[in-house]
């Protein structure tokens, strides 16, 4: 899956500089066109000469090389990468990519990156536990960036703890399994909702919800990236996307989604409810702004229409429908009832008992169920690393060989 990729290495000044030689001389086997990039304090770790032996390329530390005369052109390596590859990431280094400093060729490079970027952190236990660092590495996921998790192990400290960069045979099959799911939903047409909907009682009131879309979205955009062309049908919401596989649909009410819904359904392989659907609308709607008076209003509500159920009706056998389940008590069996009656292959549960899961936020805690009774318990991430375990699974359980 290497075999013709071009990525960018970059080197940062970590005693883990010393795995960059390995890391480079498996890429280079595998096939990669490796380009690499070093701080100018890594060059204290780890010589240039050592990583141009290996990775068969000259190495980048400065904007202008004054022996020739040329410029290395951080937006020309930005737009030659399929990957950019930090590793080993200093404390320091993470620090500047999270906050858009930009002061050496690593940096730059790295904002100026149109592909996938890894991060593999490589410091000692306490930075690597530091709110700070923690920080930085919840903004570095929530751009989008894919973090290697470091190992617990002794550390050159002499301590024993998580900090230890990803040996290089870890980081190259994490590489290789990166690739392999940029093309498993290749050919495969999506439909996602998401959102909330508005139910309107008179032309400047409504009722509705608190979701930013912001799930859905993020599935949409995995999704995408993977291969898919999606369409999304959103609600109301402030965050958009320019992915270019993304067909996005605007619609407001629980019945404008599912008329898109129901019509589009059929020529989909792969339907993902995540929209937060009213389940009421009021039964009048006031043609003109109500006013105020002394007596009580009252408003009589109707069921809106079940897409979930309506998409479960109309589901062939060589089609699959996502739903998700936000519950606040019974969560599981609750969840797994609603799997059953809307006849759903899989569904999402998440619970607003659990502290950064549910509406608005950028986190989820979820559990993934499947109809043959798996369940899947997931610890709480950044909703674009959601993203990536739910079409993990489906990709795992549904796709393969399909």
């Amino acid at each position: 899956m290497l075999k013709g990729k071009h990525i960018i290495l970059g080197i940062t000044g970590s005693i883990a500089a010393y795995k960059a030689a390995t890391l480079t001389r498996l890429l280079v086997k595998e096939g990669a066109t490796v380009k690499v990039v070093m701080t100018p304090l890594a060059k204290e770790f780890i010589t240039p000469l050592t990583m141009a032996t290996l990775s068969k390329s000259p190495i980048m530390v400065d904007f202008y090389n004054p022996e020739n005369g040329d410029w290395n052109s951080h937006v020309d390596l930005g737009l030659w990468a399929d990957l950019y590859l930090v590793a080993p990431a200093s404390a320091n280094t993470i620090g500047k990519m999270a906050n858009g400093i930009a002061d050496n060729l690593l940096l730059t490079t790295y904002l100026s990156a149109k592909c996938t970027v890894m991060v593999a952190p490589a410091m000692d236990l306490d930075m690597y536990r530091h709110p700070a660092t923690q920080r930085n590495l919840e903004i570095l996921r929530s751009f989008g960036n894919i973090i290697i998790e470091p190992e617990s192990g002794e550390l050159a400290s002499g301590l024993i703890g998580k900090g230890r960069m990803e040996e290089p045979e870890q980081i190259v099959e994490f590489l290789k399994r990166h690739f392999e799911r940029q093309e498993d939903f290749k050919g495969k047409k999506v439909l996602i909702t998401a959102g909330p909907t508005y139910e309107k009682i008179d032309p400047v009131r409504f009722i509705g919800n608190y979701s930013s879309g912001k799930m859905g979205i993020a599935l949409a955009e995995e999704l995408a990236g993977r291969g898919a062309e999606v369409l999304l049908v959103c609600g109301p919401v402030n965050q958009k996307t320019s992915h270019p596989a993304i067909h996005w649909v605007d619609v407001e009410s629980a019945s404008q989604m599912c008329e898109v819904a129901v019509k589009e359904f059929p020529g989909c392989d792969l339907a993902i409810l995540s929209a937060a659907v009213a389940d009421f609308t009021p039964k009048e709607k006031a043609n003109c702004k109500i006013k105020r008076e002394k007596e009580d209003l009252l408003l009589e509500l109707m069921p809106t229409q079940d897409i979930a159920a309506e998409l479960g009706q109309m589901k062939k056998d060589s089609q699959l429908l996502v739903g998700f389940a936000l519950e606040t008590n019974d969560e599981e069996s609750n969840a797994c009832s609603k799997m059953q009656r809307k006849n759903l292959d899989m569904i999402v549960l998440n619970s607003l008992n659990d502290k950064g899961a549910g509406f608005g936020g950028d986190t989820n805690k979820v559990t993934i169920m499947h109809r043959e009774g798996e369940k899947n318990v997931y610890e709480l991430k950044t909703k674009v690393e959601v993203a990536k375990d739910i079409a993990d699974q489906i990709a795992a359980r549904y796709l393969m060989g399909s």
